[in-house]
């Protein structure tokens, strides 16, 4: 079986074919509720989030332009802005939970812990860094999104988003760097 491409199931989905929304939700969901987690920090609130922007596609669909934007950008923006809202009406000391993953059994308890320790350092750094900053650092170092992409999404300049990133890697690199040791970081 062929995949279709993101903008001919859209398509297909504007018409009527509700089954075109499965390969699209499929494709996409994954990385959107990804991003909704690590900007909000909330599993809960994070899917919600997801739900929404998928929400948002199927009802755009119809007036959707091939070719004008992608679809995953589409979606990109459409989660950080979302995100934002909720993250503007938050009390502005909530810290991110711990994100549930799996455990690989063949790994040390020693190891998962520090890898445990050291996911919840840089989460909680993320947590404390200026939201556009967090969104651009997610979607360039996480999501590993090229600038481009990330200016369209964001709605700034190439420029902007390097500045962005380049101020949230430091600050990131700031608040965690008197905890090298305790991280299980090794300057050689």
């Amino acid at each position: 079986m062929i995949e279709q491409d993101d903008d001919t199931l859209l398509a297909a989905y504007a018409g009527g074919d509700m089954a075109a929304a499965a390969p699209l939700a499929h494709r996409h969901a994954p990385r959107v509720l990804a991003v909704a987690q690590r900007m909000l920090g909330d599993a809960t609130e994070a899917e919600d989030v997801a739900q929404e922007a998928l929400l948002r596609l199927w009802k755009i669909a119809p007036a959707w332009e091939p070719g004008r934007a992608r679809v995953s950008t589409w979606l990109y923006r459409v989660t950080a802005n979302l995100c934002l809202d909720r993250l503007r009406t938050r009390c502005p000391t909530e810290v991110l939970d711990a994100a549930n993953e799996p455990v690989d059994p063949l790994e040390s308890a020693g190891a998962r812990i520090q890898d445990g320790q050291r996911r919840i350092a840089l989460e909680e750094a993320l947590a404390r860094l200026p939201d556009r900053q967090r969104l651009a650092v997610i979607l360039r170092h996480i999501e590993e999104l090229p600038n481009p992409e990330i200016a369209e999404t964001m709605g700034l300049s190439v420029d902007a988003v390097e500045s962005l990133t380049a101020r949230g890697r430091r600050a990131l690199g700031a608040m965690l760097a008197g905890r090298k040791e305790e991280l299980g970081y090794v300057d050689e």
